[in-house]
């Protein structure tokens, strides 16, 4: 069959030939219909992520729409390795194959998947977020970061303050429902003053995308000076690292405050819940549909576009 394949942890994938994938019991074969190019599929090809196997060559891709051998079109993924979803077949267990709701189109559904599942699950798996709190967006301007402000709405939040660095997409924030932005682009000081300023006001929960300074100036934000003050409890779940792998962290942060550190993705969420996540979110889709901006391409192009700068806009490969 032909597939994006991975040779090298330095290199794009190339479009070539692979072995057809053979199914084992509890695994369905998918013909695959639609595959997005989503941060964590970079990663895992580069080597650099935590669920990395080390092991070469691989298809590419964590999940992705297709067919059943029935017909059935469902959503899948957590293919068995060497198999990803960047490919004309794949495996998907059993239980990872979700049929879809009428309304949502494959690309679509390939494309948001993902970065849906990320905010969805850290608010209602991790965080426990319940309608009326107030939710803080670390790194908004991104594909993920505007759908999570969405969704943080559309679980009833009553505040979502977004930050990002991208004046012209931070600009179109409050488009997406954001009730408030916050430059990231400031004196650390500055920074830190702004989130204050907000976790003065009340921030029940945090959605990081960034890690690194960022995360560094909002839990400072957090921290609380004086043995009279009275803290809140905040939720600060980790869900992804652009601005950096580590930070900073005194320990008087946490004793001074509610903070609550919690992370958010394969391992801190169990695959079930994972999956439960993503059902949820699908049935809201199909109710309403969130705004999202896809860009479909053949796969025959993934090395070329492989590197190509994700503006607001997930890509998303057809077989």
């Amino acid at each position: 069959m032909n597939a994006a394949v991975v040779h090298a942890f330095n290199a794009p994938p190339r479009y070539t030939t692979f072995a057809d994938p053979v199914e084992a019991e509890g695994e369905k074969l998918v013909t695959v219909t639609a595959a997005a190019l989503h941060p964590i599929v970079k990663s895992l090809a580069n080597g650099t992520h935590y669920g990395s196997t080390g092991e070469l060559p691989f298809i590419p891709g964590v999940d992705g729409v297709g067919r059943l051998e029935d017909g059935t079109r469902v959503f899948f993924g957590v293919a068995r390795s060497p198999f990803g979803t960047f490919a004309e077949r794949t495996l998907a267990p059993s239980w990872m194959c979700l049929p879809l709701p009428e309304g949502l189109d494959d690309a679509t559904t390939a494309g948001i998947a993902n970065p849906a599942m990320s905010s969805w699950a850290a608010l209602t798996v991790r965080a426990k977020f319940v309608a009326g709190e107030s939710v803080l967006i670390l790194g908004a301007t991104g594909v993920s970061g505007q759908l999570s402000i969405q969704i943080a709405k559309r679980l009833g939040a009553r505040r979502v303050v977004a930050a990002g660095r991208n004046p012209e997409a931070l600009a179109k924030l409050k488009e997406f429902g954001a009730d408030a932005v916050i430059s990231l682009e400031q004196a650390p000081e500055a920074l830190v003053a702004a989130f204050r300023a907000e976790f003065d006001q009340g921030i029940d929960v945090v959605l990081d995308y960034l890690w690194g300074a960022p995360a560094e100036a909002a839990l400072q934000a957090i921290a609380k000076k004086g043995l009279k003050t009275t803290s809140t409890r905040v939720r600060f779940v980790q869900i992804g690292s652009s601005a950096g792998a580590n930070i900073s962290l005194p320990a008087a942060t946490l004793r001074s405050s509610g903070l609550e550190l919690l992370g958010s993705g394969f391992g801190s969420a169990s695959l079930s819940q994972i999956s439960q996540a993503i059902a949820e979110f699908f049935q809201a889709a199909a109710q309403k549909p969130f705004a999202f901006s896809i860009k479909t391409v053949p796969l025959s192009e993934v090395e070329a576009l492989w590197n190509e700068k994700e503006q607001a806009t997930r890509l998303v490969f057809v077989p």
